[in-house]
């Protein structure tokens, strides 16, 4: 999701927020025009999960384990659909606002809020397993290993806690510079290390038997005369394939790919994103800050091609359904991209209030969840 503001301290707030509102986009949102569209959308159901995202638009993307889909609004409405018909299996409300996306991992449902708990809600019924407390506000979803669930907060720490019990592990306190964006980025975690990028433009690599760092690599670095200038966070989740490598993206940074076990950098291109990745075969896709999409040789980094024909409409990290990108945009629009050629192929729009968080694929099926909380199931159609 897009990051929305800038913080730093509490009195600095109010007046960059304040400024943000009068300044004119770096990126003027490009109206759409016509395509020659080869695939079609065809609705199967549409639901509503409760009252949205609201006004700050906090990332609460849905998660699918299964035939069953789990979302919730940023008040604390969490529901359980299926994914089929979109019938409501359960719905709690919580006591407290949700900020966190969902995840979805052996029966459990784990998400955070905006006062710092951690929630494991079982799957079958809503009910809520365990909760925990950790350092500040978590906008990041909770990542899951077999032990262990990672939470990184908005202060730059990461906790580890036990999957079973919410019992804290260990606690790494990540550097955190006065000026960041509203938004950290998520951790990846299998079972012997956690990948975890910050606000500093550092990726560091932390050993889940104890926290300690292993090692810790620059991918961005602060350049420029203002704060503003000299952002270099680290947004987007690591992208970790099966032998070993890592892409990494940054804002106001480069594009890299590195050795996973190492953190040699195996090669990087000058590229600002906030966005995660995604890995198909030997193409890795990649949505900028000024909302190009962006194909690369994975083994190179070279570029294979590029589509500015949504530029400014604050898209989505990309998804991928059979053979095609899938994007959402600020005016509600759901975009199919040939993921070989870069073509626009496809278009339905969901809802005016826009699509702030990634869609969710199962093959030819897409669910995406729109700003005021309309969640729509759709499938591809040659």
């Amino acid at each position: 999701m897009r990051p929305t503001l800038l913080i730093a301290a509490t009195a600095a707030l109010a007046l960059l927020a304040g400024c943000a509102g009068k300044a004119e986009p770096e990126y003027a949102p490009r109206e759409l025009q016509s395509i020659d569209a080869t695939t079609e959308l065809e609705t199967l159901w549409r639901e509503r999960v409760g009252k949205g995202l609201g006004d700050a638009g906090y990332p609460v993307a849905p998660a699918q384990e299964g035939d069953t889909l789990f979302a919730a609004d940023g008040r604390g409405l969490v529901k359980a659909l299926d994914a089929d018909s979109g019938e409501t299996r359960w719905e709690v409300e919580l006591d407290t606002p949700v900020s966190s996306g969902l995840t979805a991992v052996a029966g459990s449902l784990f998400l955070a809020t905006r006062n710092g708990e951690v929630l494991s809600l079982d799957q079958d019924d809503g009910e809520v397993q365990w909760r925990a407390r950790v350092t500040s506000e978590v906008l990041a979803a909770p990542q899951a290993n077999q032990q262990l669930l990672v939470v990184q907060a908005v202060d730059g720490r990461v906790t580890a806690l036990d999957r079973q019990s919410g019992d804290e592990r260990w606690v790494y306190s990540g550097p955190r510079p006065s000026l960041t964006l509203r938004g950290t980025g998520t951790p990846t975690v299998i079972d012997p290390v956690t990948f975890a990028g910050f606000a500093n433009g550092r990726l560091v690599t932390l050993d889940n038997r104890s926290g300690q760092p292993l090692w810790e690599r620059r991918i961005a670095i602060p350049e420029g005369r203002s704060e503003i200038d000299r952002l270099v966070d680290l947004a987007g989740q690591p992208v970790l394939t099966q032998d070993g490598r890592l892409f990494v993206t940054s804002y106001n940074g480069r594009l890299a790919a590195l050795d996973a076990p190492s953190g040699e950098v195996q090669w990087a291109q000058e590229l600002s994103s906030y966005h995660t990745p995604i890995l198909v075969g030997d193409f890795l896709f990649v949505v900028d800050e000024a909302s190009h999409v962006i194909a690369v040789d994975a083994g190179s980094g070279n570029e294979i091609w590029r589509n500015e024909a949504l530029e400014g409409r604050s898209l989505t990290a990309p998804a991928y359904a059979t053979d095609h990108l899938v994007v959402g945009d600020a005016e509600g629009y759901l975009h199919l991209i040939d993921a070989r050629e870069g073509e626009i192929v496809g278009r339905a729009r969901v809802d005016g209030s826009g699509i702030g968080v990634r869609p969710l694929t199962d093959r030819r099926r897409i669910y995406a969840l729109a700003n005021d909380g309309t969640l729509e199931a759709l499938e591809l159609r040659p």
